[in-house]
């Protein structure tokens, strides 16, 4: 996900982002996963050398293993990374190890549906409805042969693909040379907004499904194909689940609370055993406002005020749009009337959920699974279904101090018949980490855990409206930013990137966790107890440490060097081979500059989870983050995102038309384009070997 940086406003205008994309919310005295870190690594001094010992023995890469009682490695088991390690980059432009190519594909503006509108900055709000949406992010690759994610065509399928947001400034021609607010939305002399303007910016949100080839050449082209179509912040979406038809839901669009409009923010995504997508809802809060107050004091409901809802200007400012159509009034939260279907009061409970959608069916109709709870999703992964067992599925809130959840289907999996009805009812769950290097997962059901009526619950679908606040009743660990999941196909290990938390207090700092904010990020690996993914309890460990050289030397006893020094971890994903792909996401605040400086640009690394070892495969241009990650079935052509270049462009250079990046075209008077960059071995073998 996105780390902007924003000049200092005052508290009810915009969210402050350097840190992440939403303001702290969670003010409970739930104990940190910091501190559950901390008093892990003190139970483990087992040497004379004290906790620093300690600690090398247990970040030590055999020790790690050992500790998740993986198969031992086959005799002669060789490394899986074959490449030869790119080196730090700040230039603008991508790079690929030896022997590789890299082309793009598919940038933001590019026609895929409808007329098939060319790009350019004098596009309509409408022509954006029917070109690729703006900062790409989640991304699946759906073979048009075969179900299996794993089977099928390797040269033709479906390539579905997040926006997570927009840059404003690079969408309109009213922006050049213009004073631009923190977002760079170009607002009117009488302080409203350009409807149409609005619109393109709804339409540059959502979901693209493009159908793609490969041609004789390697590279890969559109098809114009009735399946290619656009998901916006306008798209009518049916709610599903525990939430559909409750109060929290009823609005003026849909009053008995069974439909919404559209996805905003979606950033990481999911794919179901059945082969659907699901695009994740993260940091929607910001979209919207509520304007009531009492004595100058915010009043805002607790579905609202424990997610970041703003008391001043939303994030765009769509609620400014000079036509005064619902669509764009919607985001204005503030209760106008006497009941919840005569304004827009309910409209933010309508997002921050998992939204569902069938790439192959251009009729079907998205839907909002509310039993996976609701909270800034990064995004969901899922083990591999067993025949008769249920279906298990793991997300994280992308927040400083939030958690980390599972949900767990009431129904069995049952291939003949799976569809998306059994993520609508099942068990939502989020853990706890403790010191001893044990885990549970704590039952978020209305009537369990104090989650009860005397607690201020009134049923499930209050309990799910409310995730967050539930998480906080049972206790729940507050995690340092907990983002994108992987699950190893070889061991079932679950992996979770936690990207920072510069928030982290200097109370905390000791010999065994000696930094006061966690600025580099690390990542943490779990197994269910005895493999079984429906289980209630699991162990823990830390996959890897970021940060430079001699940090990570200090903390693990096993250093990153020239080949595989990152920080951040943002993106993550498992190949069928078990690679682990590990992308970064640096603040554009801090990119390129003081201690950040020696990481470059963001980058994509490949790590061997058997022996631990990390290599740097990709980095990209100025100002980006790396996210989405997937391969064709074959292995032998992988597809990436890389996502707003150029972001660390000052207000003044915009102004004064100097860009610091022009990728992926390189026009001196084009702007950049967040695009996907499609990645082949040039002797056609698999990619990371």
């Amino acid at each position: 996900m996105n780390q902007q940086s924003y000049p200092e406003q005052p508290p009810s205008h915009r969210p402050q982002r350097p840190g992440g994309d939403e303001p702290i919310c969670n003010h409970s005295t739930n104990p940190t996963f910091a501190t559950i870190l901390n008093s892990r690594l003190q139970r483990r001094q087992v040497m004379r050398g004290g906790v620093a010992a300690a600690m090398a023995v247990l970040f030590s890469r055999s020790n790690v293993g050992n500790f998740f009682s993986e198969p031992a490695q086959a005799a002669g088991h060789g490394s899986l990374l074959g490449f030869k390690a790119v080196p730090v980059n700040s230039t603008d432009s991508i790079v690929v190890p030896e022997g590789y190519t890299a082309r793009v594909i598919l940038p933001y503006g590019e026609p895929i549906a409808g007329n098939y509108p060319a790009y350019s900055l004098e596009n309509t709000g409408a022509d954006q409805g029917m070109q690729m949406g703006s900062h790409h992010d989640g991304m699946h690759f759906f073979p048009i042969e075969g179900n299996d994610p794993y089977q099928g065509s390797s040269t033709e399928g479906l390539l579905v693909l997040n926006h997570e947001y927009v840059e404003p400034r690079y969408m309109h021609k009213s922006a050049i040379g213009q004073p631009l607010d923190s977002e760079g939305v170009p607002l009117k002399a009488d302080g409203k907004r350009s409807a149409d303007e609005v619109l393109k910016e709804l339409n540059g949100h959502g979901v693209s499904i493009v159908h793609v080839r490969k041609q004789r050449n390697g590279s890969w082209e559109v098809v114009r194909d009735r399946l290619n179509r656009r998901i916006t912040g306008l798209t009518p979406m049916d709610i599903t689940g525990p939430v559909r038809g409750s109060d929290h839901v009823k609005t003026k669009y849909s009053p008995d609370g069974t439909k919404t409009r559209g996805t905003l923010n979606n950033c990481a995504h999911g794919v179901t055993p059945w082969n659907t997508y699901m695009a994740a809802e993260e940091n929607w809060a910001g979209y919207f406002r509520n304007g009531k107050q009492v004595d100058q004091k915010p009043d805002l409901p607790r579905e609202q005020a424990r997610y970041g809802v703003v008391t001043g200007v939303s994030r765009y400012g769509w609620e400014l749009a000079d036509s005064g159509a619902d669509e764009y009034l919607r985001f204005d939260a503030t209760p106008k009337a006497a009941r919840p279907t005569q304004d827009y009061r309910n409209e933010p409970n309508a997002f921050g959920w998992m939204v569902e959608i069938d790439p192959f069916d251009p009729t079907s109709t998205p839907k909002k699974r509310t039993a996976l709870g609701r909270f800034a999703h990064e995004g969901v992964v899922f083990q591999a279904p067993i025949e008769g067992q249920p279906v298990v599925c793991y997300s994280g809130d992308d927040a400083r101090f939030e958690y980390i959840y599972k949900f767990v289907s009431a129904q069995p999996y049952r291939k003949a018949t799976a569809n998306g009805d059994l993520l609508d009812r099942g068990t939502l769950y989020v853990a706890k980490f403790h010191a001893d290097g044990k885990g549970e997962w704590v039952a978020l059901v209305f009537g369990q855990n104090g989650l009860t009526a005397a607690n201020g619950f009134k049923d499930q679908a209050d309990v799910l409206v409310n995730t967050r606040l539930a998480a906080d009743t049972v206790g729940a660990t507050k995690m340092d930013r907990p983002e994108w999941g992987a699950i190893d196909p070889a061991t079932k290990a679950v992996y979770f990137t936690l990207t920072n938390n510069s928030s982290r207090t200097g109370e905390q700092v000791d010999e065994a966790n000696p930094r006061s904010a966690n600025d580099w990020g690390h990542i943490i690996r779990w197994n269910e107890a005895g493999n079984n993914p429906t289980a209630t309890r699991f162990e823990w460990d830390i996959f890897v440490l970021a940060g430079t050289e001699e940090d990570s030397q200090k903390l693990s006893g096993n250093a990153l060097d020239t080949d595989s020094l990152f920080c951040c971890p943002d993106g993550l994903w498992f190949d069928a081979s078990s690679r682990l792909w590990i992308q970064t996401d640096i603040s554009e605040s801090v990119m390129n500059t003081g201690k950040y400086a020696q990481f470059g640009n963001n980058q994509m690394l490949a790590a061997d989870p058997k022996t631990g070892e990390i290599r740097r495969f990709f980095t990209g241009p100025i100002g980006q983050e790396i996210t989405g990650v997937v391969t064709t079935p074959d292995q032998r052509t992988m597809f990436i995102n890389v996502q707003h270049p150029g972001a660390t462009t000052t207000k003044e250079d915009f102004a004064a038309g100097k860009n610091v990046s022009r990728w992926p075209d390189q026009k001196a008077t084009d702007y950049p384009r967040s695009a996907t960059v499609v990645i082949t071995k040039d002797d056609g073998g698999i990619i990371g070997t």
